[in-house]
């Protein structure tokens, strides 16, 4: 029995130098990209890419564990045959994914996903673009890698098939069992709440590092898990309905916005177009729990207050009810996707345009802050790709700050922040973004001041907030810095409210800090995506590059606020709200049945149709 366990645990430790030895390949195939690459640099690629090859590792050896536990029972020389198969199909599979993604990565940029099916979908005209010395070239490189991996498994792992008969074999198979089970460790990568996924390998500020870390088994099995043919989804309209309906929408799509492309004066937020940006993304503060716009009364008492010193938002709207949705609405501009998540697609959310990039192009630093896991949901590929230098997680805390299911709790990054911040350089501007995590259910905080656990949270965020604040304002930094206060998404408080219902969606947005100009109130409906266009406006930059932000301060655009839930949609201006179901194809909700009411729906299907293509093209 034992000589089986170990059978087991060496398969999945051969499957590891296989992928290992892929890094330091790929980055001498991309020796231009790799120049300046140091000794260092290629053993963190190896190090870093180590967990996602665990993964896959776990995957290969699934099969061998089931039929080594059919070996219990019955003994011969048939488990090797069919290991050995099984090996060579895999050998195969192993070196013609990286002998493609290897050439590929050169013309894409990114590393294999599904994108090559669609090119089989006519190999001639895909044959046609491969230059002939390169398919040469490639297939010879296949040829031996895969002898290679075969004659190493054959060599080191067939010749220690067990073949012998097992006299417990109850025990055996409970045993088998249980390493079944924790089998699944490393192919879930790892016991945290992330589970694997590309970004868990990002480490580096250099794209090219990045990628080089990637298992491209993985990413291929992960992009067709995901892989869907989104411009085909919701064609409500034909193209020239569709088009006249997103010129309603947006009327100067297509053309360069700049700081100076109204004849009307811009109104001016800030005393400065080069401030300090601190964006705090608070984790699900809903405008129903925020008194100064509407919601409950004593329960973010400092947001309350400190409305009064900044620009408050009361019309503003998520575009999704999902924090990885969330954040990509406020820092890239783009829309919600109801059936799926851009952010889960890092060959598509590495071309959106980003409020980091923008401000790169003029010497900001940029740097993210969270203390939960950065893994979820892709987050750390994606801020990288984002244009972000540096990232603090959960991982950055003491074990003993951890004391949340998500990770360490406000009180502790807040402090930190004001630590960080304290610190800086005061000659270069920076931006940083927060994600706040303590109001996110189970809602475990160290504050016990409401009975209502969702409050209860919501104002031990405030409560960090609002200390942060004020010590922030005796800093020299303060005089050049705007803080935006911002939810990520909304939460369903009270508890008889709908999942798709508008206040559902609705939430809070202040901008504060010395570099406000003056007061104001702004009861323009707005969506999450508007704070881009309106940002880099009132910072004289152009912002173009985000087709689906508007600058709220721009006369030319109208006012409404569209979401995105589960499958549906909705859309809200001046003359009331609709709420559609698509699987349905039914209105849900809506504020009265009238021509208003097919005016939103067509808009808001436009939207949802624009957006689809855009996400398809991607």
């Amino acid at each position: 029995m034992k000589q089986r366990v170990l059978f087991i645990v060496a398969i999945f430790i051969a499957w590891l130098p296989v992928f290992m030895i892929q890094k330091p390949l790929f980055m001498a195939y991309h020796h231009q990209l790799a120049s300046s690459c140091l000794l260092t640099d290629y053993l963190q690629v190896i190090l870093h890419g180590l967990k996602l090859d665990c993964t896959i590792s776990g995957y290969l050896t699934a099969i061998p564990l089931l039929l080594t536990l059919g070996s219990i029972w019955l003994p011969g020389i048939w488990l090797r045959k069919l290991l050995s198969g099984y090996f060579f199909i895999m050998a195969i599979l192993i070196a013609a994914i990286f002998s493609i993604d290897v050439a590929l990565y050169g013309f894409w940029g990114f590393r294999l996903d599904a994108t090559v099916l669609f090119y089989l979908q006519s190999p001639k005209d895909a044959m046609a673009s491969v230059p002939v010395g390169l398919f040469i070239l490639q297939f010879i490189f296949f040829l031996v890698y895969t002898y290679i991996i075969y004659r190493f498994f054959r060599k080191c792992i067939l010749a220690w098939t067990p073949e012998t008969m097992v006299r417990k074999r109850i025990t055996g198979t409970v045993i088998f069992l249980l390493m079944g089970g924790i089998l699944f460790i490393p192919i879930r990568g790892g016991v945290t709440t992330s589970t694997a996924n590309v970004g868990m390998v990002y480490f580096s500020r250099n794209q090219f590092l990045n990628h080089s870390a990637i298992n491209p088994c993985f990413s291929l099995l992960a992009s067709l898990s995901k892989q869907q043919d989104f411009a085909t989804q919701f064609d409500f309209f034909p193209e020239d309905r569709r088009a006249e309906l997103m010129k309603s929408l947006y009327p100067s799509q297509g053309v360069v916005q700049t700081s100076d492309s109204t004849c009307t004066e811009k109104t001016k937020l800030l005393t400065t177009n080069r401030p300090n940006i601190l964006i705090i993304l608070m984790e699900s503060f809903s405008a129903n729990v925020v008194g100064t716009v509407g919601g409950e009364k004593d329960v973010t008492t400092n947001i309350d207050r400190l409305s009064k010193e900044g620009i408050l938002f009361t019309n503003m709207y998520a575009n999704s009810f999902r924090t990885d949705r969330g954040i990509v609405s406020v820092l890239n501009g783009y829309l919600a996707q109801p059936t799926t998540s851009i952010m889960k697609y890092p060959a598509k959310s590495q071309t959106l345009p980003s409020i980091a990039k923008s401000l790169n192009k003029e010497n900001y630093t940029a740097d993210m802050l969270y203390g939960g896991d950065i893994n979820f949901t892709n987050m750390q590929s994606y801020f990288f790709s984002s244009g972000y230098n540096k990232i603090t997680a959960d991982r950055d805390f003491p074990l003993s700050s951890r004391l949340s299911k998500w990770g360490t709790n406000d009180d502790i990054t807040f402090s930190w922040l004001y630590d960080n911040i304290k610190g800086r350089d005061t000659e270069k501007p920076w931006l940083t973004t927060f994600l706040t995590l303590s109001s996110h259910e189970p809602f475990e905080v160290p504050f016990h001041h409401l009975d209502h656990p969702y409050l209860n949270s919501v104002a031990f965020t405030d409560s960090c907030l609002g200390s942060f604040i004020d010590k922030m304002k005796q800093l020299p930094a303060w005089k050049n810095t705007l803080v935006v206060l911002v939810a990520d998404h909304g939460f369903r408080y009270p508890e008889d409210l709908k999942d798709f219902e508008p206040r559902r969606f609705h939430i809070p947005m202040l901008w504060l800090g010395g570099a406000i100009k003056e007061p104001m109130v702004i009861d323009k409906y707005a969506n999450q995506t508007d704070f881009a266009a309106t940002l880099l406006s009132q910072l004289d930059l152009p912002h173009e590059e985000f087709t689906f932000s508007k600058d709220l301060f721009n006369p030319d655009y109208p006012a409404y606020a569209f979401y995105t839930f589960t499958n549906g949609f909705g859309f809200i201006d001046n003359t009331g709200y609709s709420v559609y179901d698509n699987e349905s194809n039914k209105v849900l909700m809506e504020s009265s049945a009238d021509s208003n009411s097919e005016t939103r729906l067509n808009k808001g299907k436009a939207l949802l149709q624009t957006l689809y293509d855009d996400l398809g093209s991607r």
